[in-house]
């Protein structure tokens, strides 16, 4: 029982992310990461007004506050496809000089690293970086799919503690990605459209309690019964809003000029009507956002 106690998955990952705080790292300056990822989230970030701003106020003044008291912790939820992951890179590509590729970027799966949730005791294969900072991210993805006790083991972390064990993690940013209340906020946005409301008049507000109130409430959830939650360790959970067919077409568009290529309207518009949307009806919200859009260009040029 001793040698599986040192072998828990709570545990790996508390040595993994206190291993990763020991190192300074070379960041842009504040004043040119704020221009520079405001104009990013601006103009890369499509139908997302809600999280585009209030990442950007959330992410700005942490990055300007030079002795926060605890980390930054973010909650990003919606449907697939709706661009967290995507919000997650464009934050470490406008803090490091390296982007996602910097040493100082750490992604967890819980599909890849902790494959078997519940069983605690068991050995998991958790990726460790040689060397990490004081201002390191950590990005924890699919967090529906990790349990509920492994997500509370991350807690001291996030709190308000100047060191623990020597070491502080007031700099940090721990960001929780998750398809999780996606059926809500897609609900939310279908109810404003339908009452001839603008998508853009939806605010933070509308969908923040709500939105922490049916992940604490579900069995199924990564946060239920969280203490993530109840002591209010996560400082914004952000709404990801589905996606509708014009914001298709602009991902389209993008993902053309990604790749060298002059933007087509029709061959967007092509891709985007052959998209599966919701209400089958109405065809409002694409299902899957902007996700296979990379996979299927290649098929309409």
């Amino acid at each position: 029982m001793f040698v599986d106690y040192w072998k828990s998955p709570a545990l790996i990952l508390t040595f993994t992310i206190l291993k990763l705080l020991f190192y300074t790292c070379p960041l842009y300056r504040t004043y040119e990461f704020i221009n520079r990822f405001a104009d990013d989230l601006d103009l890369k970030l499509f139908g997302q007004h809600i999280a585009a701003h209030s990442i950007l106020k959330a992410v700005e003044g942490f990055m300007s506050n030079a002795n926060p008291k605890k980390p930054l912790v973010l909650s990003l939820h919606g449907w697939t496809g709706t661009g967290k992951n995507f919000a997650s890179q464009l934050i470490a590509e406008n803090i490091y000089k390296e982007g996602i590729k910097s040493r100082f970027f750490h992604v967890f799966s819980a599909t890849h690293h902790f494959p078997h949730p519940k069983q605690h005791l068991q050995t998991y294969k958790v990726w460790k970086g040689i060397a990490d900072c004081e201002r390191s991210m950590f990005i924890f993805d699919e967090v529906d799919k990790m349990d509920p006790k492994l997500m509370d083991s991350i807690k001291p972390y996030l709190d308000y503690y100047d060191k623990l064990d020597g070491v502080s993690y007031q700099k940090a940013i721990f960001i929780f990605l998750s398809n999780e209340g996606g059926d809500v906020i897609a609900q939310t946005a279908l109810d404003f459209k339908k009452a001839g409301r603008r998508r853009e008049d939806i605010k933070l507000v509308d969908l923040e309690t709500p939105l922490s109130r049916s992940l604490f409430d579900n069995t199924q959830s990564g946060f239920f019964r969280s203490s993530l939650i109840s002591k209010k360790m996560v400082d914004y959970f952000i709404p990801f809003l589905p996606l509708e067919y014009n914001h298709v077409i602009q991902c389209v568009k993008a993902e053309m000029k990604t790749r060298g290529i002059l933007p087509n309207p029709d061959v967007a518009e092509r891709l985007a009507k052959d998209l599966v949307y919701f209400p089958k009806s109405e065809r409002i919200f694409s299902t899957i956002g902007c996700k296979t859009v990379d996979k299927k260009l290649h098929f309409y040029l």
